[in-house]
């Protein structure tokens, strides 16, 4: 596979710098740059050490025009808007951009879409290929199990998250949805905007936790009138994100445009 050089979106936070790490030991990807928002306090700094390694001569910029010069993709753990905003300026400079945002309005899927006609994007609520996995084990469940299986997800992050269900909770509940031939929005339970009440046959249920250090707890339960069945998966390293996303990043360079996901990466579509 051909040197793949990475921008990384957001390279102050968390996720961004456990990407920089993942590029900067991944053989064959190289770092082009991050950037954070303007006027952010990490502005200046040099990467390698904000990520909590030796120093490389690179500092966090700005904004993304520097390292989109360089970059073959970017990586973009952030906020809505900025991933939006991000979109726009990738596709503009022809750069591959990888997406784990989560929390978008119908307005924002909209944007990136459109902006998917320009460039390869591949968006996903989680980058692991675990939860990947288990996004194919729940629609092949449902698909096998009647409908009067009740569907339950429960997902459980640190508190400092803002969505909620979470990104892949309701990537769940669609493969879930998807195996029983249903849409997710005429059978979603227990979150914001949906039917209240008590479950209905043929209901997908989510349950939300808050607190602490959680990293990522998802869980997908078949309840039956005599056995239950129980998926799950459970993030012990964010590390594992970013290795997704940068095993997405080499993926996407040189692909046609369009809109992509993990399940794409991985070949499980």
């Amino acid at each position: 596979m051909a040197k793949s050089s990475i921008l990384v979106a957001g390279a102050g936070g968390r996720m961004g710098k456990a990407v920089v790490e993942e590029v900067l030991k991944t053989p064959g990807a190289s770092l082009a740059g991050g950037f954070e928002r303007p006027g952010g306090p990490d502005i200046g700094k040099d990467i390698g050490i904000l990520a909590g390694l030796d120093a490389i001569g690179l500092s966090v910029e700005e904004n993304a025009a520097a390292g989109l010069k360089k970059a073959g993709a970017m990586i973009d753990f952030t906020a809505p808007a900025a991933s939006v905003e991000n979109a726009r300026m990738a596709s503009e400079k022809g750069v591959a951009h990888i997406v784990g945002t989560t929390g978008f309005s119908a307005e924002q899927e909209a944007a990136i879409a459109g902006f998917a006609a320009h460039v390869p994007i591949v968006k996903s609520g989680n980058m692991s290929v675990g939860v990947n996995v288990l996004m194919s084990l729940v629609e092949a469940a449902a698909r096998a199990l009647a409908d009067d299986y009740d569907i339950e997800i429960n997902e459980a992050h640190h508190r400092f998250k803002v969505d909620a269900p979470s990104g892949t909770a309701l990537m769940l509940g669609e493969a879930a949805a998807r195996g029983r031939d249903v849409s997710l929005r005429d059978k979603a339970a227990g979150m914001t905007g949906s039917r209240a009440g008590e479950r209905q046959i043929g209901d997908i249920g989510f349950s939300v936790m808050r607190g602490g250090g959680v990293i990522g707890e998802h869980s997908v339960a078949f309840a039956g009138g005599e056995e239950i069945i129980t998926l799950s998966h459970s993030a012990i390293d964010r590390g594992l994100f970013a290795k997704g996303a940068v095993a997405a990043a080499r993926w996407a360079i040189g692909k046609p445009p369009g809109l992509y996901s993990m399940r794409d990466v991985l070949g499980l579509s």
